[in-house]
């Protein structure tokens, strides 16, 4: 059941999906997303449908209990595996302007409109339904109990971390490919020495505090 301590196995992470295909859903999507807490770039989320009986995924779960390394080697198998995959991203001035949680919500639905295969029902990790979830059950530490969400949080996390990459490099001031956004105290050091750029959280604590403007690239 949603939240229960269950043995991550390959054949315990598709309980949820068995329960819900035994009802007659088909396209079953694992909903999770990356990027909730750090204090610059977006939240990023995934949708991911898998076959009924998939393979080479034995070593999927929760993407914060598995390394990098892992991570990225895990990243392809899975998009040869799923029927479906898609991604939803939200920036931070609209993470600023509609709150957190409602921008998960939003990258979620995002990542659902273009998953090329639209799903039936929606496996999502957490405790919190959106309103626009119709056919869809919430799994607290989903992650760690369906294989589907975990697949889910394999993909929005690499493709997160590689977004922030990315940003390392337009924004060499804030090092953003070390520690992605988070607030480390390599991240923060260099926000008091710099200010802030466009990707950051002005409404996240503690530069909520700080009354900087963001400095140009």
């Amino acid at each position: 059941m949603p939240g229960t301590s269950r043995p991550v196995n390959f054949q315990t992470s598709l309980f949820f999906e068995a329960k819900y295909r035994a009802q007659g859903f088909l396209r079953i999507a694992g909903i999770d997303e990356a990027g909730r807490g750090p204090l610059a770039g977006p939240v990023v989320a995934a949708c991911v449908i898998l076959p009924e009986v998939p393979s080479k995924l034995h070593d999927v779960t929760d993407s914060k209990k598995i390394p990098h390394k892992k991570r990225v080697e895990l990243f392809p198998l899975i998009y040869e595996q799923a029927l479906g995959i898609g991604i939803g991203m939200v920036d931070a001035p609209t993470i600023d302007r509609i709150n957190i949680l409602q921008a998960t919500f939003l990258a979620m639905q995002r990542a659902i409109e273009n998953c090329p295969l639209s799903p039936d029902f929606c496996l999502i990790d957490g405790n919190r339904k959106p309103g626009w979830a119709k056919s869809a059950e919430t799994i607290i530490k989903g992650d760690s109990l369906s294989l589907s969400v975990a697949a889910a949080s394999i993909i929005a996390k690499v493709t997160r971390d590689r977004i922030m990459d990315d940003y390392g490099l337009k924004y060499p001031q804030w090092q953003f490919a070390k520690h992605k956004g988070y607030g480390t105290a390599l991240h923060l050091s260099a926000i008091h020495a710099h200010g802030i750029c466009e990707i950051h959280r002005r409404t996240f604590m503690p530069i909520s505090q700080m009354g900087f403007s963001f400095s140009p690239a």
